[in-house]
């Protein structure tokens, strides 16, 4: 996997639904070769850099396997595909400071692994005034992923008990929502789920820095 494809995106559709709905949900944002060199490179990664993922705040954080029972690793931009990556998400947030006017710092991501049975109970990424994560992606890197493998991501609306999203973990699905406004789960799978959960943040000096 040395070679690794730049895309190039003009992230219309993507500024357009932050800016409307507040949320979107974005197939094929990277075609097979990056999904492919992505999910090589967490492949590849030692066990023991996958660690269990915590939850809660600065001093307050901890592994909950009520809660959630995954497997992260930040990336770090250690190898040329995570670079790659980081940099469209880079052009991202340019675009979107650009046209939106949103702030945005920087943007933090991780792999997560969730094995078989593991899940994410419903949870929001930032509580409002609270926080200064703004803006969550969720890249998928799982080939052929069928409705009877399970994993499905669900976004609930603000207010409201009633799912408003089904997305099927596949690979190069790009989903892309407001922090603040939309609790979600992660159903557990019956095969291994791949992916990329990320942050942009604003600046904030009230609210803590917190990787999860």
């Amino acid at each position: 996997m040395n070679a690794v494809v730049r895309l190039e995106h003009d992230f219309t559709e993507i500024v357009d639904a932050i800016a409307g709905p507040g949320i979107g949900i974005f197939p094929d944002f990277i075609n097979a070769d990056m999904v492919a060199a992505l999910r090589h490179d967490l492949a590849t990664l030692p066990p023991w850099e996958l660690t269990p993922a915590a939850i809660g705040r600065e001093r307050l954080q901890q592994t909950n396997e009520q809660i959630r029972t995954d497997k992260t690793r930040w990336l770090e931009g250690d190898t040329p595909i995570q670079r790659c990556y980081q940099a469209q998400m880079a052009e991202l947030q340019l675009q979107l400071n650009r046209q939106l006017f949103m702030g945005l710092k920087d943007y933090e991501c991780h792999y997560a692994l969730y094995q078989v049975g593991d899940f994410y109970k419903k949870h929001l990424d930032a509580f409002r005034g609270r926080g200064n994560r703004r803006l969550t992606t969720v890249l998928y890197l799982n080939d052929d992923w069928q409705t009877t493998d399970g994993g499905e991501l669900l976004i609930y609306p603000t207010r409201g008990k009633a799912v408003m999203h089904r997305v099927l973990p596949q690979a190069g699905t790009l989903v892309c929502f407001l922090s603040e406004d939309f609790p979600h789960e992660v159903l557990p799978a019956t095969r291994d789920r791949l992916s990329i959960a990320g942050w942009f943040r604003i600046d904030d000096p009230v609210a803590p820095t917190v990787r999860l």
